[in-house]
């Protein structure tokens, strides 16, 4: 997000004016009366006291913990604090999402324990997860959402159970699963500010569960370890696997996931047949590839999502590789450059990024490529996204050592060689 959104100036008279569009819809959300704490001289902290000017119990709850989260993996020094010394209180985490929304995620904990969590980030939610897993159809999980919408008060959980789509105890596991998610996603955040209130409205948790902090902690740091190495042989959920026989048994523990790589389904589809997270079904596959007995392709380009998953999985190894090697910053800017001289870019990318890791958001370039191209839209986005994926591949290249340049263009040819003009 551009920051000067969010900037604020206080003139000469104390007087606070907010600059920026989202400055002002965020003071606009926080619209009472405030006491001003005592702050450091770079920072401020209000403190709502109700419209009588003073505080009660219906203020909410004390801010015992406040900061900044400037990189991945900050937030686990205070987990770990609030684990170690058994507070009962809410930390509630706001970060913005990659398409500058701001998104929130609160941790309820007690005891060192995690006993719930709720989000507003999008495929965090209980629907979301309960796709992810198979537990209901995309169909199913938009009927129950419109009976959300239309009986207020009443949960999304509750109502599938209702109407028989899932059984409580299913229900049960599937929700401290999206817990776990939403604490792993937590500590993943890398730019955004943290709370921690001192405790909590009851009504707010769904269900308990009593998850040990510390254990969601290692755990959490685990995964943030081990996707990096995951990520070079299995690059996004959009991959598919391929079973490669011949090359002796499977392990009983991975038997089901092999069975499930049938060439057609992609990771994530594999881990709704298997009814694991993203996370899990990776860290499956990537044992399987190890081994040889599963090969991982590039996602099958259907259609303008596809193609886009094809252009983004490329673009994320070109600016990693660039990244890692000091260059990333220059690729990014001589990108912007070339799209400016082209033309056409600017249109297509239109409310799509690219993201800081060069990636765009299919939706978006799917509706603006229709626009753009009409009937023919579909092999017009495919050679546009591929000469753009092919000069990243050059540009990127130049500044490469040779062994490393090699691997990139091998890794990447093979799959925007699927976008090119035929």
């Amino acid at each position: 997000m551009d920051a000067k959104r969010e900037l604020v100036r206080i003139d000469d008279a104390g007087v606070v004016r907010p600059l920026g569009k989202v400055a002002i819809q965020r003071l606009r959300a926080h619209k009472g009366t405030y006491r001003l704490m005592p702050s450091p001289p770079h920072s401020l902290f209000l403190r709502d006291v109700g419209e009588d000017g003073l505080r009660d119990e219906h203020d909410g709850a004390i801010v015992r913990l406040a900061g900044e989260i400037t990189g991945p993996g900050s937030i686990c020094d205070i987990v770990a604090l609030v684990a170690q010394a058994g507070w009962r209180g809410e930390l509630v985490v706001l970060s913005a999402g990659e398409d500058g929304t701001d998104l929130t995620r609160t941790i309820f904990f007690e005891m060192g324990n995690v006993l719930g969590a709720i989000t507003t980030a999008p495929g965090e939610r209980i629907g979301d997860v309960m796709y992810k897993l198979g537990a209901l159809s995309a169909e199913e999980v938009e009927m129950v959402s419109s009976q959300v919408q239309s009986h207020e008060g009443r949960r999304f959980g509750q109502i599938a159970v209702d109407i028989g789509l899932i059984g409580s105890e299913r229900l049960f596991n599937v929700m401290q699963k999206q817990v776990e998610e939403i604490v792993f996603a937590t500590l993943r955040v890398s730019d955004g500010m943290f709370y921690f209130l001192d405790g909590y409205d009851e009504s707010r948790l769904a269900t308990r569960h009593h998850v040990s902090a510390n254990g969601l902690l290692m755990d959490g740091v685990r995964r943030m370890d081990e996707v990096k190495y995951f990520r070079e042989r299995i690059p996004s959920e959009e991959h598919i696997p391929v079973q490669v026989p011949g090359r002796g048994d499977v392990p009983d523990t991975l038997s089901f996931v092999f069975t499930s790589c049938d060439g057609q389904k992609s990771v994530s589809e594999v881990g709704r047949a298997c009814g694991m997270t993203e996370f899990e079904v990776t860290q499956a596959l990537f044992q399987l590839v190890q081994s040889g007995q599963v090969r991982i392709d590039s996602p099958k380009p259907t259609g303008a999502p596809a193609l886009v998953a094809i252009f983004n999985d490329a673009m994320r190894d070109i600016l990693r590789t660039a990244e890692a090697n000091g260059g990333g910053d220059a690729l990014r800017e001589h990108l912007s450059s070339y799209a400016v001289s082209v033309g056409i870019y600017d249109m297509l990318f239109m409310g799509a990024g690219p993201r800081a890791d060069g990636s765009v958001d299919d939706d978006r370039v799917s509706s603006n490529i229709v626009m753009m191209a009409g009937d023919d839209s579909l092999a017009t986005l495919s050679g546009w996204l591929y000469e753009y994926a092919a000069f990243a591949l050059f540009d990127a290249s130049a500044s490469l050592p040779k062994p490393e340049e090699q691997a990139l263009a091998k890794r990447v040819g093979e799959r925007i060689a699927l976008l090119a003009p035929k």
